[in-house]
Order: structure tokens, then C-alpha cells, then sequence
């Protein structure tokens, strides 16, 4: 038996896919591909599999991850990418199958990728105050806790933010901490914007990778 590590991608209408639906979904599509996965014992019997870090639902993901376990240390990982594919919707596709090398809990940070437009003001306008928003000295917004409701200054951490116009949209990139320590969601620029400026944003956002404390892709 081997630890295997699929790596996949969610876009299109799949990324309407809440995180429980995209366990029945992979579950699914195991059980119809038929391979040789090890299955969890007792009463609900179902092939054991586990995520590294659940997406937001509505994000893009270009690097997803999804634990399972192989019973044939010698069965080929390339024919898993293969099987699965054949049996997953269109908007999710296995694009590579490996060993784990990291632990989920060493996850310490992600890379979001932000389309932002507005119907009430110009792609320059939009440009401009989010550069005035990015500017200011703080950026107060309020953030759900488990304890509660909590305002919090979301500043420091999107200081490194890189920020561009295009002919349609302003995009930010933007490297947040995420994890189990501390998850700072990019929606909460978005939610900032809307209270200072009181005007509507259509956002597109992608979580392109996932990194560890050292900084280094998640592997």
C-alpha cells in the first residue's frame, strides 16, 4: 500500500462546487474507475481520501490536491491520472498523480490570482482607487472568527499585492497565509473596496499554488 498525492484543477461551472460535493464527486468517479484503492472499514464503506486545503467556493483552483491510497505499490500513477479523467465532469481534470512528500499541516500560504471590474466606473478608475485602498495606512474590514465577528487591518498583509489594468479588468496577484495557523481570505480586499467606495465588483479569483513555511510549493 502507497500514499498517493492527485493533483488537479477546478474551473468552469465545477468551481460552483461546494468542498463537500467535490468529495462525492472524487468519490464517484474512484468507485466507477474501478482502481485499486484502499476503502475505509465499518458501516459506511467508501474509498479514503482526504484534501489538503479545501477551496472557496467560486474560486479557481490550478493546483489542487487529493489524498488517497494505492493497495499496488506497483500500479502505475499515470494510469490513475488516466482513469480518473475518463470518469470526472468537465472542470475537473487530473493533470499529474505523485507520491506525498509534504504533510497538509505544512501548508502555510497561497498564491490568488484576482479579476476585478466594475459596471459603475472605468478599468482606470477601478485601477486607481485600489491603488489609493493598497496606499492607505490601514484597511479595516471586518473577518468572521470562531469566536465571533472580529475587525481586523488587513494592510500588511496584501503590502506585497501586485496590481495592473487590462482593457477589461484590474488584476491583482497576491500571496495570502493560509492553512491551519491563519487564513486570510483575498475576498477581503474586495469587501474593503465595497465599504470605502460603495460601489459593486464582479471578481473572477484563482488560487494558483499552495506553498510551505519555507515558502516552497506544497509537494
Amino acid at each position: 500500500m502507497k500514499n498517493v498525492r492527485v493533483w488537479f484543477k477546478k474551473d468552469e461551472q465545477c468551481r460552483y462546487i461546494s468542498h463537500l460535493d467535490l468529495n462525492r464527486v472524487m468519490i464517484r468517479a474512484i468507485v466507477k474507475s474501478k482502481l485499486p484503492v484502499w476503502y475505509t472499514e465499518g458501516f459506511n464503506v467508501h474509498p479514503y481520501i482526504t484534501f489538503a486545503l479545501p477551496l472557496s467556493l467560486g474560486f479557481r483552483g490550478e493546483r489542487e490536491s487529493m489524498d488517497m491510497r494505492i493497495l499496488d505499490d506497483d500500479f502505475k500513477l499515470d494510469v490513475i491520472k488516466d482513469e480518473l479523467n475518463a470518469c470526472l465532469p468537465s472542470g475537473l481534470t487530473v493533470f499529474d498523480v505523485t507520491e506525498q512528500k509534504c504533510k497538509p499541516g505544512s501548508i502555510s500560504s497561497a498564491k490568488f490570482k484576482m479579476r476585478l471590474s466594475s459596471d459603475d466606473i472605468s478599468v482606470e478608475e477601478l485601477y486607481t482607487k485600489l491603488q489609493e485602498l493598497l496606499n492607505a495606512d490601514e484597511i479595516l474590514v471586518d473577518k468572521k472568527t470562531k469566536k465571533g465577528i472580529k475587525k481586523i487591518d488587513i494592510k500588511d498583509y496584501f503590502k506585497d499585492a501586485k496590481h495592473y489594468d487590462t482593457e477589461h479588468d484590474v488584476v491583482v496577484r497576491v500571496v495570502l497565509p493560509a492553512g491551519s495557523t491563519t487564513n486570510i481570505n483575498p475576498t477581503l480586499l474586495i469587501k474593503a473596496f465595497k465599504e470605502k467606495y460603495g460601489l459593486d465588483l464582479f471578481y473572477d479569483i484563482t488560487r494558483v499554488d499552495v506553498y510551505d513555511t519555507d515558502g516552497r510549493p506544497f509537494e
